[in-house]
């Protein structure tokens, strides 16, 4: 199944969508005359209720994504937001989880290389979350060093404390795209990630989320970012220091993970931090941010006053 949180123009509250080639069914009307009790309307209400209720959800929505309806709604049509607008917690994410990437950085900053030995987390704060195709606003009182990261996200299931890899992905609901937006100015001077990390808009994610049984194996598909159209990261999830099911078991050991909680398993090389001389985003630049099997996103960065 691939899901999506969308809003028409005649009508600007955001629903949980299933999606098929260019059409968009609503899951709470499509499911209201056989569901028991309330039907999920966001995608973090079909997540908590549920495996059963993701099988059932399928059984009911598949059928009616397999045959054209004159009264179908059009992708074209409809504004798509992020797949979990407001997170109920931090999204957790990865660092350096690319040799490439780690590479790049350490030789930006003038650091020796240190490949990580565990999974190396941060996070970014609800706040930060936009939609795919929205702009990402920049005020250049703030930072003067806006970067990208393309990332693969993962969306967790289950309520998992100390599950083992062999049984991680078993847990999660789904995937879809992450831009990881970063001032690396604040990087710097705060001596950690996070404020970096975690200014308004700095996560567009979207466009939709492919549930994990569609998705197959995370550690196989093409990781790419273009910046006004040129090429600038492109890889493969294969080349993760730690797979996702690592970063999965290390994160839930001791800690709970919760139904809807987001991981961002980390970007590869090719950010702007690591070209020479550094090159960060202005006014108007676009990014278009794509991993196999999801989709693109294409997002603007729009200069802002605050």
């Amino acid at each position: 199944m691939r899901y999506a949180t969308f809003s028409l123009d005649t009508d600007s509250t955001p629903r949980l969508g299933a999606i098929a080639g260019d059409r968009v069914i609503d899951v709470a009307d499509a499911l209201k005359t056989t569901w028991a009790g309330p039907p999920p309307d966001t995608l973090l209400a079909l997540i908590e209720a549920g495996r059963s209720a993701w099988h059932e959800a399928a059984a009911i929505l598949q059928p009616l994504l397999a045959r054209a309806d004159a009264n179908d709604v059009r992708m074209k049509d409809v504004r798509l937001h992020a797949p979990i607008p407001r997170p109920r917690k931090n999204i957790f994410c990865l660092g350096q989880n690319y040799l490439s990437h780690a590479k790049e950085a350490a030789r930006a900053r003038e650091r020796e290389l240190k490949i990580p030995e565990v999974p190396v987390f941060f996070t970014k704060t609800p706040t930060t979350v936009t939609g795919p195709y929205d702009d990402v606003p920049w005020d250049p009182a703030v930072t003067s060093q806006v970067d990208y990261e393309v990332e693969l996200a993962v969306i967790v299931g289950t309520r998992i404390k100390n599950v083992s890899r062999d049984t991680a992905l078993d847990t999660v609901f789904g995937y879809t795209i992450l831009n990881d937006v970063s001032a690396r100015d604040l990087q710097k001077s705060h001596l950690q990630w996070f404020k970096g990390k975690s200014l308004d808009g700095f996560c567009p994610m979207g466009p939709v989320v492919v549930t994990a049984d569609e998705y197959g194996d995370p550690q196989s598909k093409r990781i790419s970012l273009r910046l006004n159209g040129d090429l600038r990261q492109n890889a493969t999830t294969a080349d993760m220091i730690f797979p996702v099911a690592v970063c999965i078991e290390h994160l839930a050991r001791g800690m709970t993970l919760e139904p809807g909680d987001i991981i961002a398993s980390g970007t590869p090389e090719g950010v702007g931090l690591g070209r020479i001389p550094p090159e960060y985003m202005k006014d108007g630049d676009v990014m278009e941010t794509e991993v196999e099997g999801i989709g693109l996103m294409r997002n603007v960065i729009r200069r802002v006053q605050t």
